[in-house]
């Protein structure tokens, strides 16, 4: 498992004027966006305590607009604005100044959270004296620090005593939580994951929305049946499907209901935002994504003569690394030999592109291939008839199965089928099928 904490971007996109104004939208890096609004909001000669606190309240504030996705879940395509009556003042190509650029270039990957929560703490704040405000008073840290208070001591006296620095966080590319792709029945990993808590948080304030119990991060019928109705209740098209709309309609009452942007926010706390697919995978991780990663270069590597096909398990090893390498060679990937979840998306892919055009001389194989989705009850179709017809095999010579129609409808009696199969082989009991449990049943259907 892994806990998501929130990246400190390289880049922010600032919108220029308040957010429905025609103003020009710019990307500039995330510590020169820093620099110029403390130098546009702070005094260069207030005594460095004061200024490394107020610059604690300008990084935080950027960063939960950001991972709240503010204005992103409202349909706007920037960051923050340079506004100071909704965001914080930033005056395009001003001159900064070099003591707030140094402490800048010191802290700018550190962030204010608040007792056990993870998410960027919303750091209100206001000048103190031509405005007052419930939050961080500008001036009145300036008296603090001459007092001698640590920064720290001076955010703790306007947040509170359980406030903190979350220290050194994560630095990367800043991408939409959005996957870029539709989720719907079948899909699984963190995305979903995310969408099942966001709707199951939502549902306390709306409970016509059905509970999902699942904690699989699989998309099942019962995520469907949340996501529809949470379409209709918010006049949205009712597809059972998060397409881009959904997904950052979920996102905004998200937010709105945990008031994730407001000083007195219910926040985000480790265990919500701990995911059970990690976004890398290197030489010693051990486990089913590994196993994951392994089923579909294989099925890759069976084809395409510029991927080896080396043995395998669950482990990553040096062979994983090897076949890694070549695939990142060969689709234009930065070659580190590290598996990322951009890697994945790649990957995914590319093994659809081999069940769209395989080549007739493998054709006596393509029935066999795994459809690149998790199958699970309510599903129906080509591919829950395929997985029907391999139960049916082994129902012939394993009676203890309970049995199977083959309807292309993912039954009751599907279900217990697998469940049944799962129990003997040691694989989780969950009643859904993936990849490995895909290519178990092939096996036995063959003997």
């Amino acid at each position: 498992m892994a806990v998501r904490y929130p990246i400190v971007p390289n880049n922010i996109t600032v919108h220029l004027g308040p957010p429905d104004s025609q103003a020009r939208d710019i990307t500039v890096s995330f510590t020169d966006y820093i620099s110029n609004v403390a130098a546009s909001e702070l005094y260069p000669t207030w005594p460095k305590n004061a200024l490394i606190a107020n610059i604690y309240t300008i990084i935080s504030f950027a960063m939960n607009r950001i991972y709240n996705e503010w204005y992103r879940s409202k349909g706007y395509n920037f960051d923050i604005t340079s506004s100071p009556i909704y965001d914080q003042t930033y005056i395009e190509n001003r001159s900064t100044y070099e003591n707030i650029d140094n402490i800048v270039s010191d802290i700018f990957d550190n962030y204010v959270i608040k007792g056990s929560q993870i998410q960027p703490y919303f750091t209100r704040y206001c000048d103190g004296r031509n405005t007052t405000c419930d939050g961080l008073s500008q001036w009145g840290s300036v008296s603090l620090a001459n007092q001698g208070k640590s920064p720290l001591d001076i955010l703790k006296y306007y947040y509170g005593n359980d406030i903190s620095i979350k220290y050194d966080a994560p630095v990367g590319d800043a991408v939409g939580v959005y996957p870029g792709y539709p989720i719907s029945l079948g899909s699984a990993g963190n995305p979903v994951l995310a969408i099942q808590r966001d709707l199951r948080r939502i549902r306390k304030n709306y409970p016509a929305i059905p509970d999902i119990t699942t904690t699989l991060g699989i998309y099942d019928q019962e995520t469907e049946d949340a996501v529809k109705k949470f379409q209709e209740v918010f006049n949205l098209p009712i597809t059972g499907i998060v397409d881009k709309g959904t997904w950052y309609k979920i996102k905004y009452i998200y937010t709105s209901v945990k008031k994730l942007s407001d000083l007195y926010s219910e926040g985000l706390s480790e265990e919500e935002a701990t995911f059970l697919y990690t976004d890398r995978l290197e030489y010693g991780d051990t486990g089913i994504e590994v196993e994951y990663v392994h089923y579909f270069l294989d099925a890759l590597a069976f084809l395409d003569q510029d991927i080896p096909r080396l043995p395998t398990n669950s482990i990553y090893t040096n062979n994983t690394i090897t076949m890694v390498k070549a695939f990142q060679k060969k689709y234009n990937l930065p070659v580190t030999g590290v598996f990322t979840y951009s890697d994945w998306i790649v990957l995914q892919s590319a093994y659809n592109q081999i069940l769209k055009s395989f080549p007739k001389e493998y054709q006596d194989y393509i029935n066999e291939l795994y459809p690149d989705y998790f199958l699970t009850r309510g599903m129906s179709g080509n591919d829950v008839k395929r997985l029907q017809r391999f139960l049916l095999a082994i129902c012939r010579y394993d009676h203890s199965i309970p049995g199977v129609r083959v309807n292309g409808i993912f039954d009751e009696l599907t279900e217990k089928s697998i469940l049944k199969l799962q129990q003997d082989y040691d694989f989780d009991i969950n009643g859904v099928v993936g990849p490995l449990l895909w290519r178990k049943i092939v096996e036995l259907s063959k003997r």
